[in-house]
């Protein structure tokens, strides 16, 4: 049985990221790793992209490595520059949120092979456009397909029922970013493959763009103590998904996990600077199992509601 996780409104000094501790970096070295951090990230997918494409690296190779290298770089992150103290994982956390995590990447990976079944050769080794114009299509095409089918899993009462179970920690951090029901990201994830399959984009620009997703998906999970500033309006970050993940439905929005134009768009964009969620997770923690409880999540779709609520703002 799951304890319950500690509210974000807990001991203040634990909290406070920028007042160090034991072990953290000084402060003019905490500094820089808030500045440099993002840059970093993003400098890293695009050496790794090209450095693929220019060697012609086997992507599903690729990509697990550079996932694996996002998941612990963020994960050092979140201790040397931590948002929330009171986020970090325990120890029964980091083995409850590891076995979501392989069930989330089996997920994935049996959603890819559906699509490629269902459409097979439809995505073209080559493209007729040139492929760094291609690559801004393709991460368009997705992230508006990844923006719609999320926001579905907040507004449908059914679907909620499967997507719910990311939202029930009272945390935000990189690892329980996995924290997924294996049928909400096989819908989630079948959509984004089955969209730029069917426009047709190069397996390239897919695999670039994957890369991208990747490290944004888990970038704005990340407990750390990062600013993007103007970008906000263009790129997902940390400070929109806290607020993604609050109590309170009337700030929570942001369904984009790599773009934010489409919450622009579509007017659920309500990040401003400062602003940040009194509480994350379930308005109703009631209406879902525990984290810790994995099977009865996983059965959790199959049982009868308690009653109509969503997730929606």
């Amino acid at each position: 049985m799951e304890n319950r996780e500690p509210l974000p409104g807990g001991d203040p000094e634990a909290d406070a990221g920028r007042a160090g501790g034991k072990g953290a970096p000084v402060p003019a070295m905490r500094t820089v790793l808030r500045v440099a951090a993002y840059p970093f990230l993003l400098a890293g997918a695009v050496s790794v992209a090209a450095t693929a494409l220019c060697l012609d690296w086997d992507p599903d190779r690729v990509s697990p490595l550079f996932l694996l290298g996002v998941i612990s770089y963020f994960t050092v992150l979140e201790r040397l520059i931590p948002h929330r103290r009171s986020w970090h994982p325990n120890a029964g956390e980091w083995y409850w949120y590891g076995v979501y995590f392989v069930l989330t990447a089996v997920s994935s990976a049996f959603a890819q092979y559906l699509v490629s079944v269902a459409v097979s050769e439809v995505s073209p080794s080559e493209s007729d456009l040139n492929l760094w114009a291609e690559i801004p299509a393709a991460l368009l095409t997705g992230s508006l397909a990844s923006y719609l089918v999320h926001r579905l899993g907040h507004t449908n009462a059914i679907l909620w029922r499967l997507h719910g179970v990311h939202h029930v920690p009272e945390k935000v951090n990189v690892a329980n970013n996995g924290v997924n029901h294996v049928l909400d990201i096989v819908l989630a994830q079948g959509t984004v493959q089955l969209a730029l399959a069917l426009v047709g984009f190069s397996r390239d620009s897919v695999f670039v763009v994957g890369l991208f997703v990747a490290a944004q998906g888990y970038f704005i999970h990340a407990n750390i103590d990062v600013r993007i500033g103007r970008l906000n309006h263009v790129l997902a970050s940390p400070e929109q998904h806290r607020l993604h993940h609050s109590t309170d439905l009337s700030e929570a929005g942001h369904y984009g996990s790599d773009l934010s134009i489409w919450d622009h768009a579509f007017d659920s964009y309500t990040w401003r600077p400062g602003r940040e969620p009194v509480a994350v997770g379930l308005g109703d923690p009631a209406a879902f199992p525990r984290t810790g409880e994995i099977v009865a999540s996983l059965l959790h779709p199959l049982r009868r509601a308690k009653g109509p609520g969503t997730g929606s703002v």
